[in-house]
């Protein structure tokens, strides 16, 4: 009897035990995103044309380059649990549930989700760019957001058109330091002046999935998932090989055509490449 009153109070505490630990777990927690900006693993540092210090990258054709200025827009978030339920993350407002990545600016290179629900996490979803129904320079709408890719300050967005910039890389190319510029996003067909006579032109706006190497356990922890984005791929990238000239190296001689080849160097093509130049280095936990 006395054994069994012993087993009995064991399995009483330990049932509180349990109920204790569940009812102390938060339904949410926060997620952090950090953007590691590289070439071929290498963090990238920034210079001007003449710089000593500036991350310098050869491609697969021998050309060598580097940055002075490297910004993308990241949006439509959405992590995936390990059951394959879909969590968004603000998707529909610019405010909320988007971010420029500034190479310049060390604090954007953290985003961080709050409230995501207590859970385990597999894979993670995100734009690199802005969503059709979603771009146009909407400062009223989205104020926040405006400020930070859409003023002057930053020049993320088209001086001819209503739309974001989704990605503005400015450098340099080869011994004579020629001037790279490449600047990606959405564009529209028409009659110049003539708003009424716009149709949608190229899609920029390119979808990233990445699985996570390790499942991002939201609950007690609020995990970091370390993301790496390696720009190696915007002229050696998984579709295209790129050879910068004066023919294809700055907007004034971007054609859509053109501007595609680097879009789906560094955001996938959205069919057999669906990640683009990014990818998880490690989750932490």
């Amino acid at each position: 009897m006395k054994n069994l009153k012993k087993h009995l109070l064991l399995a009483v505490v330990a049932l509180a035990l349990v109920s204790c630990n569940d009812d102390d777990m938060p339904v949410a927690n926060d997620v952090t995103l950090q953007f590691n900006n590289t070439f071929s693993g290498e963090t990238i540092v920034l210079g001007n044309a003449t710089s000593t210090s500036a991350t310098v990258n050869t491609s697969v054709e021998g050309q060598t380059h580097h940055f002075s200025e490297l910004k993308y827009v990241i949006s439509n978030i959405r992590l995936i649990k390990a059951d394959g339920t879909e969590i968004p993350y603000h998707v529909n407002n610019l405010d909320n549930g988007a971010t420029m990545v500034d190479q310049a600016k060390s604090e954007t290179l953290q985003y961080v989700l709050n409230d995501i629900p207590t859970a385990e996490y597999s894979q993670i979803k995100f734009g690199l760019g802005v969503k059709s129904d979603l771009n146009t320079l909407d400062q009223v709408s989205f104020p926040e957001f405006y400020a930070a890719a859409g003023a002057n300050d930053t020049q993320m967005h088209w001086e001819w058109g209503t739309g974001y910039r989704f990605t503005k890389i400015e450098g340099f190319y080869n011994e004579e330091n020629n001037e790279l510029s490449f600047h990606s996003g959405s564009t529209v067909e028409g009659e110049v002046d003539d708003e009424s006579s716009y149709v949608p032109g190229f899609d920029a706006y390119r979808d990233i999935t990445l699985n996570l190497p390790t499942n991002a356990v939201v609950g007690e922890h609020a995990p970091t998932i370390h993301i790496e984005a390696d720009f190696d791929n915007l002229l050696s990238g998984k579709t295209n090989t790129i050879i910068l000239s004066d023919t294809n190296a700055t907007p004034s001689a971007h054609t859509s055509v053109t501007m595609s080849e680097y879009v789906d160097n560094i955001g996938g093509n959205g069919t057999s490449d669906i990640t683009g130049m990014f990818s998880i280095q490690n989750v932490e936990n």
